[in-house]
């Protein structure tokens, strides 16, 4: 039970960090979960006939056009285990389907089946979420618009991961989403502020994937500009042969940072695996359109656990960033010089960084946290009307 409410939870299962973090949690879980798996270790026979029946139907939505194709093939075109979703969603009586990610459809699909209303769950702005240069991209983006005209009309309640993307959606849809931030409840025990250690300022920077696109070049670049002793810490997995490139890059220009890499973990232990470090990262880039209004859950996992915060600025991230005040320093991307200023003050003058990091901490408990009001309380609110 959760405020009052009986939740089951369904979700997919397809990687192996993202597996051995279900296991994790699973024990400590409050609600019914229930996961949907086509990973390589136990779910390959899923996997291959998923995957066939995935492009078939995306083949297919192809030739057609994602705005002509039925609905039915446009949400196996969407969603690749849109069919095992549905099932498992369905197997036991409900009153509200809350769905988001990659299962817009599915949410209404097992909404209609159980004739009950549905909510959809907007993280991202995923009409403009993939890159533009390649054709896979621009399709991907046709079928998504094509699921959201689709699963909006019908939706009691939209909620969006930050302003900037509810401010898009209501342009285009004339129905602005709720806004709730991916903000985490405060941590039980408070940050320790410690001085910059022997290695330099540390930066941090986590992501399922370490890869392109992320402004992570900046960094490197103003670190070396600055001339600054520094390390910088990167957690995911890695995208095939981009450690080998900043590591070069890093050599080349910044040969006073040190770069080191760390597996995925336990989505549970990213506030405290971020308590070793003075600065967060959060480098979004302007394109393509998504990365430039989203704002994701980094930003908020770095100030609940006390660290100055370096943002890009973005439409997505500016209104964080100046809330923050002096726990943020906003650069424009691509602008090294003024990232490198901002660096290099904050080593230069430790109780700059420390009393930034102390701004970032009580902005948090201020406002950025799940327990806030605007965030949980605004769900439980969307949910509370729907069920009347």
């Amino acid at each position: 039970m959760a405020n009052g409410h009986e939740v089951h939870a369904v979700s997919t299962r397809f990687v192996e960090w993202g597996t051995d973090a279900d296991v994790a949690l699973r024990g400590r879980l409050k609600f019914r979960w229930n996961a949907v798996d086509y990973s390589h270790a136990s779910g390959n026979r899923l996997r291959i006939t998923s995957g066939a029946r995935f492009h078939l139907c995306r083949a297919i939505a192809k030739k057609v056009g994602p705005e002509r194709v039925p609905q039915g093939l446009l949400a196996r075109a969407t969603t690749r285990v849109l069919t095992e979703i549905v099932r498992t969603a369905t197997t036991q009586p409900a009153d509200l389907v809350y769905g988001g990610g990659g299962a817009l459809m599915a949410a209404a699909l097992a909404a209609q089946r159980l004739r009950i209303p549905y909510a959809i769950d907007l993280e991202d702005f995923h009409q403009a979420e993939q890159d533009l240069s390649s054709a896979e991209g621009v399709f991907s983006n046709q079928l998504a618009q094509a699921a959201e005209g689709v699963v909006f009309r019908g939706a009691s309640f939209l909620t969006a991961a930050s302003e900037a993307i509810a401010d898009r959606y209501a342009t285009i849809y004339r129905r602005r989403p709720l806004v709730i931030n991916n903000t985490f409840p405060l941590p039980t025990s408070e940050p320790e502020f410690h001085s910059i250690g022997t290695g330099g300022l540390r930066m941090y920077w986590f992501s399922q994937t370490v890869g392109p696109g992320r402004g992570l070049e900046d960094a490197i670049q103003a670190a070396g500009l600055a001339g600054i002793d520094c390390e910088l810490h990167l957690l995911g997995k890695p995208s095939n042969g981009y450690l080998n490139r900043i590591s070069s890059l890093a050599n080349d220009i910044a040969p006073r940072l040190k770069l080191i890499h760390h597996p995925p973990q336990s989505p549970d232990r990213m506030v405290d695996l971020c308590r070793p470090y003075d600065v967060g990262l959060s480098l979004e880039q302007l394109e393509p359109l998504n990365r430039a209004i989203c704002l994701t859950n980094k930003a908020f996992t770095y100030i609940l656990a006390g660290l100055a915060v370096v943002f890009s600025d973005t439409p997505g991230q500016r209104a964080l960033a100046d809330d923050l005040g002096d726990g943020a320093l906003l650069y424009t991307p691509g602008d090294i010089d003024t990232l490198a200023r901002g660096l290099k003050r904050w080593v230069d003058e430790p109780a700059i960084l420390l009393a930034a990091r102390r701004a970032a901490w009580a902005a948090a408990r201020r406002r950025w946290h799940w327990h806030h009001p605007q965030e949980e309380g605004t769900l439980l609110r969307a949910v509370d009307e729907a069920l009347r």
